[in-house]
């Protein structure tokens, strides 16, 4: 089973030179290596991989596609795609599309990839093997009808035989590294193996008396409303936990379920947190590098200000621009460093929200007059339609400023020469409403759910030359205050992003003599 043939899949020859280099010292010495997905396809028609192994990303033939046509030729056969940290939620999406076994991040660790890789060659020779078993059943089930003078006899031998195969399957659920359960549609639990004992620190017997929602928990919605709320016989369940009762631990969990009756589920729980753990490493090593590159910036912008004003000695006209272009390389290196920063602060709720009462009509028309120059340049119309009477709101004055300014400058930058753009606000009760609305291309509904996400880089039809944090902090910064952020769009015709906040509009009181 170690052994089994692997077929590795990637544009990149760097990259399946790795991989040659890793199994030569592994010890994987039936592999094949490919370069073009096609090539690929060819090589599987004509030989049985044990497991498959495909870049994301690659240029004739994307990797969710590859492993669509590879799951025709092989459906059992596991399969492993290898994804960036931007396209995870394409990757988790696979799962569910392609039969996906795992996905792994770039880049990996060698010993993480060696141990899926071994277990998904064991989960193929396992499939494989029921497979066989299934097929051996059916032939029996034909040999007893052609037998059935000696029924009695071929019904002992064929039952004995069914026995082990059950036996076998039986260890195998048993045994199992991950958790697995069988849950009816009222959530009653009414089996687990002993990797979900080990999970929740209780017996199989006292499990089948729980509740699924005494056992599988989140902090997000509900396990049960979520399962019977699927239309799919198998589907995803992510940001869950157990509490094991005796030690009192969380342990993040993903869930694979798939539908084997009407009223049944069988659970598979993968314990994710090795895989946290490893996020959290990079998040922190992102949020110290990115805290200690600001100061030689900050050095280097005001050195090169001194330069620019002639407090260090005269400089030519030539060496003012190019100084110049260096000053605005500095400044938008920081600014990437900065919304590094920002948002790594609101993923690990490290950032404390300052609110105060302030004027919101003040902090638009500070925005607007700062931005009427980029659209007086490219011919927009700006326009602000906000109450004269002043809306005074309790929030983050400095987050909120940084949401309405992305919003619009966002407008400004993708709407076209002698377009325009709209900048609205409105209170309803004590809710407040904001909204930038322009006449631009608009953006396909495919992307919409995508551009909120972190390193969104635009649509599928156009790419942005920005960091694609901008949308996923004013998200962030939306969400912190309890309120919502939200696309509405239409091709050819334009785009309007708005958020509310509740409850944070604050009534005048007058004060009696």
């Amino acid at each position: 089973m170690e052994h089994g043939k692997i077929v590795v899949v990637d544009d990149e020859k760097i990259v399946t030179s790795a991989f040659k280099t890793l199994f030569m010292v592994e010890g994987f010495d039936n592999a094949a290596f490919f370069n073009n997905p096609k090539e690929a396809l060819q090589y599987l028609e004509n030989n049985v991989p044990d497991l498959i192994i495909s870049d994301f990303l690659m240029p004739e033939m994307n990797g969710l596609e590859f492993l669509t046509e590879a799951k025709k030729l092989y459906p059992e056969v596991s399969k492993i795609l290898l994804t960036g940290y931007a396209d995870k939620e394409n990757a988790i999406k696979a799962i569910n599309d392609v039969g996906l076994y795992r996905y792994i991040e770039k880049p990996w660790d060698n010993d993480d990839l060696i141990l899926n890789i071994k277990n998904g060659i064991e989960r193929s020779y396992l499939l494989s093997q029921l497979r066989q078993k299934i097929t051996e059943l059916e032939a029996a089930k034909k040999e007893l009808e052609n037998y059935s003078h000696n029924l009695e006899q071929l019904v002992a031998e064929r039952t004995k035989d069914l026995t082990e195969s059950n036996a076998k399957l039986s260890g195998i659920i048993t045994n199992c590294a991950d958790g697995i359960f069988v849950v009816d549609n009222k959530g009653n639990i009414e089996q687990a193996n002993q990797a979900c004992e080990t999970l929740s620190g209780m017996s199989e017997t006292n499990l089948k008396k729980l509740n699924i929602e005494k056992f599988i928990c989140s902090d997000k919605f509900d396990i049960l409303d979520t399962i019977n709320a699927s239309d799919n016989n198998e589907f995803y369940i992510r940001d869950c936990y157990i509490l094991n009762l005796l030690s009192n631990v969380k342990t993040p969990i993903d869930i694979s379920l798939a539908k084997i009756s009407d009223t049944n589920y069988v659970g598979v729980i993968h314990n994710i947190t090795e895989q946290k753990e490893a996020a959290k490493l990079r998040d922190d090593f992102i949020a110290t590098l990115t805290h200690d590159l600001r100061t030689p910036l900050l050095a280097a912008i005001q050195t090169l200000k001194f330069f620019i004003d002639g407090s260090l000695g005269e400089i030519s006209d030539k060496q003012k621009v190019l100084l110049s272009t260096m000053q605005k390389s500095n400044e938008d290196l920081l600014g990437l460093v900065n919304a590094l920063l920002e948002v790594y602060r609101f993923d690990a709720q490290k950032l404390v929200l300052c609110k105060t009462n302030f004027c919101f009509n003040s902090l638009v028309k500070q925005v607007y007059n700062e931005l009427l120059p980029l659209a007086e340049k490219k011919n927009i119309q700006f326009k602000l339609d906000i109450p004269d009477s002043d809306i005074t709101i309790n929030a983050d004055g400095g987050e909120i400023r940084r949401v309405v300014c992305n919003l619009c400058g966002n407008a400004i930058n993708y709407t076209d020469n002698g377009g325009e753009v709209v900048v609205s606000c409105k209170v309803e009760n004590k809710d407040l409403i904001f909204s930038v609305q322009d006449n631009g291309n608009g953006i396909p509904k495919e992307d919409i759910p995508h551009l909120f996400q972190r390193f969104s880089q635009g649509t599928s039809k156009k790419r942005s030359t920005g960091t694609g944090l901008g949308l996923y902090l004013s998200r962030q910064i939306i969400e912190a205050h309890n309120g919502k952020i939200w696309l509405e769009s239409k091709l050819n015709k334009g785009s309007e992003f708005s958020f509310l906040l509740t409850d944070v509009v604050k009534q005048e009181e007058r004060i009696k003599i």
